[in-house]
C-alpha cells in the first residue's frame, strides 16, 4: 500500500492551509456581524416600548423594567421599580393585617378566583383549577409579593413589618400535595417551577426534588412526540421556568450541569420547538441557555434568527400567533425577545430597594 495516497502533497497542504485560514477569518467576520444584527433588532423592539411605556399598565410596566434593569443596571428603570415598590408595600401590609382574622385567606382565594381572567382556555382552566384548591389562590399570590419584596431587599425592613406572619402562614399551606399534583402540573407547570423556587428562597420549605420528580414522570424524557399542542407548551414552559426561577428571575447565573436535562433536550427538540413553539416560548428556551453561560450553544443562534424574522416590519415587533401588535398583550412576548437579541452577557441583581426610602 503507498501510504503517500493517504496524504496530500506539500503543496495541496499548503493550499488547504490557507483556504482553513480564509474561512476562519470569514467565520470571524460572520460571527460579529450576525451578532450585531440581533442586537439591532433587539434594540428596535425596544424602541417601541420605551416609547409606549407610560401608556401601559402597572403590570406590564413592573415585568418590562426589572427584566431590562436586570441586563442593563440602566437607572432609568428604578424609578417603575420605586413606583412598583410603594404599591407591593401596601398590598403587602394589607395581606399580613388580615391574616390575623381566621377567614381572611379563604375570602381573598374566593376574589382572585372570581376576577381571575376568562380570555382564553388555558385561564379558564386554570381559574377553574385554582377553584378547587381553597385557599392556595391567596398563598399563591402572597407568595408572590413575599418573593418580589425580597428582590427588592425590602424584606427585615421597616417597609414590611410582620412579614414573618406570613411566612408562618404559608408554612402551613399544603405545597407538596399542590405542586406535585398531575392536574395542576398538566396546566401549571410553569408557575409550579416558579413557587417551588420561591419556596426555597424564602426559607419556607425545599421541595425542589419532589418537583423535578413529578415533573419528569409526567414528562418522561422521549414524551413530547405524544402530547398535543398544549401539553407540549405546557412541558416547555415548565423547563424553562426551573431555569429561569432558579435565577431569581435573571439576577444570578445558574449551574448548567444541574440543568443539563433540560438544556439537552430542548437542544434535542430545536427543529420542533421552532416550528410548534410559540415566540414566548422560544425566547425562553434561549434564555435558559443564555443564564446558563451558553450564549454560543447554537440553539440560541437559531433562537435568535427566529426572532428577527418574526417581527413585523410595520408595527416593529413580534405579534402574537394570531397575528395582534396589541403593545399591552405583546409585552411579555417582546421583551423576552429584547433580552435575548441584545443579551449584554452581564446581571444585575434587585434593584435594592431598602435605600430609596419606601
Amino acid at each position: 500500500m503507498n501510504d503517500r495516497c493517504c496524504y496530500p502533497s506539500p503543496r495541496t497542504a499548503f493550499w488547504y492551509g490557507w483556504l482553513l485560514l480564509l474561512l476562519l477569518l470569514v467565520g470571524c467576520a460572520a460571527a460579529p456581524a450576525e451578532l450585531e444584527r440581533h442586537r439591532e433588532a433587539g434594540l428596535a423592539i425596544q424602541a417601541v416600548y420605551e416609547e409606549a411605556l407610560p401608556e401601559l399598565s402597572m403590570a406590564k410596566r413592573r415585568h418590562y423594567a426589572q427584566r431590562l434593569y436586570r441586563i442593563t443596571g440602566e437607572p432609568r428603570y428604578r424609578k417603575i421599580a420605586h413606583e412598583h415598590g410603594r404599591r407591593l408595600e401596601q398590598q403587602l401590609r394589607e395581606d399580613i393585617e388580615g391574616l390575623a382574622d381566621p377567614d381572611h385567606a379563604a375570602v381573598r382565594s374566593r376574589q382572585i378566583v372570581e376576577v381571575y381572567p376568562q380570555r382564553t382556555a388555558k385561564q379558564r382552566a386554570r381559574r377553574a383549577m385554582l377553584a378547587e384548591w381553597g385557599e392556595i389562590a391567596f398563598a399563591r399570590q402572597l407568595l408572590f409579593r413575599l418573593v418580589q419584596a425580597d428582590y427588592y431587599g425590602l424584606l427585615g425592613t421597616s417597609a414590611i413589618e410582620d412579614h414573618q406572619r406570613a411566612l408562618d402562614y404559608l408554612a402551613g399551606v399544603a405545597w407538596e400535595h399542590f405542586l406535585t399534583d398531575t392536574d395542576v402540573m398538566a396546566i401549571y407547570a410553569a408557575q409550579v417551577a416558579n413557587q417551588v423556587h420561591f419556596l426555597h428562597q424564602l426559607g419556607i420549605a425545599d421541595l425542589r426534588d419532589e418537583v423535578v420528580a413529578a415533573f419528569r414522570r409526567q414528562y418522561p424524557d422521549g414524551s413530547a412526540a405524544g402530547l398535543d399542542e398544549a401539553e407540549y407548551h405546557n412541558k416547555l414552559y415548565g423547563m424553562t421556568h426551573f431555569v429561569i426561577a432558579s435565577s431569581r428571575y435573571y439576577q444570578r447565573w445558574v449551574d448548567p450541569q444541574e440543568y443539563a436535562w433540560i438544556l439537552d433536550t430542548f437542544a434535542e427538540d430545536i427543529d420542533r420547538i421552532l416550528t410548534h413553539a410559540t415566540e414566548d416560548i422560544q425566547a425562553e428556551v434561549a434564555l435558559s441557555f443564555l443564564l446558563a453561560g451558553q450564549e454560543a450553544h447554537p440553539t440560541v443562534g437559531r433562537i435568535r434568527d427566529s426572532l428577527v424574522a418574526a417581527i413585523d416590519p410595520q408595527a416593529g415587533i413580534i405579534p402574537s400567533t394570531a397575528g395582534s401588535t396589541d403593545l399591552a398583550r405583546g409585552e411579555h412576548r417582546n421583551v423576552l425577545a429584547i433580552m435575548v437579541l441584545r443579551w449584554p452577557g452581564r446581571l444585575y441583581p434587585g434593584p435594592d430597594l431598602s435605600l430609596m426610602g419606601l
